[in-house]
């Protein structure tokens, strides 16, 4: 199922002739460096597994979602919003996209995308992006998606990190995307 779509990628559910693919992404050691415990040896079981507990809720409109580019159906990697919280008003989005498509706009792009079905499709209320405060990447992503940072912390091993906000009703006017 098609979830939303962007000028260069199309956003879907997880198919199994995805995986192959998608376990390629994971088990890149560039790509992982700064997702939560950076592992990047993961088997197809395993991964199975992850996006099985992820996407009990598909139903409801969210859960762990394939990146395609358009143009060629090429899989860039995966996005995902997640229940972190209990609270289906108030999701966390992440994001992991295969190295070779790295600054290219991709994942402003995708965020961008992810804000606006959240809010106009979901009634979310409020979006959370959590990241390890060395991931200037995704800092400066966060930040060009109009999300304002509103905590800074240390990790149980110590890792600092940011945790990054946008609500519905925090935009407004020309700002308001959906």
């Amino acid at each position: 199922m098609i979830r939303f779509q962007t000028d260069r990628v199309l956003i879907r559910d997880i198919q199994k002739e995805d995986l192959d693919f998608l376990l390629q992404v994971y088990n890149k050691k560039e790509n992982m460096k700064f997702i939560s415990d950076g592992r990047y040896c993961w088997s197809k079981d395993q991964l199975t597994e992850k996006y099985s507990k992820c996407n009990k809720k598909y139903d409801l409109g969210f859960g762990v979602f394939v990146a395609c580019l358009k143009s060629t159906n090429t899989i860039i990697g995966e996005v995902g919003l997640f229940d972190s919280f209990g609270d289906n008003k108030k999701l966390e989005l992440g994001y992991i996209l295969d190295e070779t498509t790295w600054r290219q706009g991709f994942g402003t792009e995708i965020c961008n995308a992810l804000i606006n079905y959240s809010f106009k499709n979901l009634g979310t209320i409020t979006l959370i992006s959590r990241m390890y405060s060395e991931n200037s990447a995704s800092v400066k992503l966060s930040e060009k998606c109009a999300m304002n940072r509103v905590k800074t912390g240390k990790t149980i091993d110590g890792r600092s990190f940011y945790e990054y906000e946008i609500s519905n009703f925090m935009l407004s006017g020309d700002n308001k995307q959906y």
